[in-house]
């Protein structure tokens, strides 16, 4: 009543959301988890492996220290048929040594790998199916016969064995009896009689990804006495041939990886196939007794050799550690 107030039109609030609005935020999210969330989980395995390989290694390490001498268990017989040929040394040395220093659960011959974990195919480090080697000849056939200018090196060819441990590791072992001391010469030896055992693991058996890189990976120990134990990580390889000083300055850029040492060198080589193949020279940080030189290792025969650190070039190879 009275006065000349304006009259109130009625409104109303809208407090909650549209149907529409609902499935558009929902599709957002679902988008972006999709792109996100593979990252997310490749980041953690990734993480996950890095830890478990780098147990692995120090286990391994400590272990391997406590034995004497790593060659000279079981018996390799080259004979003319299946009858006559002996091959017990990648398991006697599983049995007689390795289960005297490391826990083991289980022990398998060539012919029962699976019984151990070790997955039939595996994925190599270019992302290549490869099947998984069960002797040396499969593994690289330059660790069993190779020469150069002279130098030759053969071996009988021996067969794979396999073991758990008590961490649920699958590996692999492929064993040289005749493995050798580091040598006093610096240059021009072969590299594969100073092998002794090359041990490729599966982190988690059987389970994927079974790749090269990832959940699979190798540990190598060189040297008869005084023992070395390695297990590097192949990173990336240089576009182009460098220096060494150039091929350092590539490596620290490339998420801070390294070259490799001599004995490292020797562990890619060892393993090349399932690397998917290495670039013909590796230069290592191994230095001679003058500065000016460094050692490199030749992939096409085994070969370790002085170079010119100033004016020598090759395309680097990088690991992680």
């Amino acid at each position: 009543p009275g006065g000349g107030g304006r009259a109130l039109t009625g409104t109303s609030k809208r407090l909650g959301f549209t149907m529409a609005e609902i499935l558009l935020s929902l599709t957002i999210i679902g988008v972006v988890a999709a792109i996100t969330l593979p990252s997310l989980t490749g980041n953690i395995n990734e993480r996950t492996w890095n830890t478990q390989r780098k147990a692995l290694y120090s286990r391994f390490s400590q272990a391997i220290a406590l034995m004497p001498a790593l060659n000279g268990y079981g018996t390799l017989v080259e004979g003319n048929d299946s009858t006559s040929a002996v091959d017990t040394v990648a398991e006697t040395f599983v049995t007689e040594g390795l289960s005297k220093v490391l826990k083991i659960n289980n022990i398998c011959d060539a012919e029962h790998l699976a019984d151990c974990g070790i997955a039939s195919r595996i994925t190599n480090a270019k992302g290549s199916i490869i099947d998984f080697p069960l002797d040396w000849k499969a593994l690289n056939p330059t660790t069993i016969t190779t020469s150069w200018q002279g130098w030759s090196h053969s071996m009988i060819n021996s067969k794979a064995a396999a073991f758990e441990t008590v961490n649920g590791e699958s590996i692999a072992v492929f064993y040289n009896p005749y493995c050798v001391s580091e040598p006093v010469v610096i240059s021009n030896y072969m590299a594969p009689p100073l092998v002794c055992a090359n041990f490729v693991y599966d982190l988690n058996g059987n389970k994927g990804p079974n790749t090269v890189g990832k959940d699979v990976g190798f540990v190598v120990a060189l040297y008869s006495s005084d023992t070395n134990v390695v297990a590097p990580v192949k990173g990336q390889e240089g576009p182009t041939s460098l220096i060494f000083n150039e091929a350092v300055a590539y490596c620290r850029s490339q998420d801070n990886q390294r070259l490799p040492n001599k004995e490292e060198a020797i562990a890619l080589f060892v393993n090349k196939n399932l690397l998917g193949g290495l670039f013909g020279w590796l230069f290592t940080t191994s230095t001679p007794s003058t500065l000016s030189s460094l050692i490199h290792l030749d992939t096409t025969n085994g070969m370790l050799s002085w170079i010119s650190r100033n004016s020598s070039v090759a395309r680097p190879t990088c690991i992680k550690r």
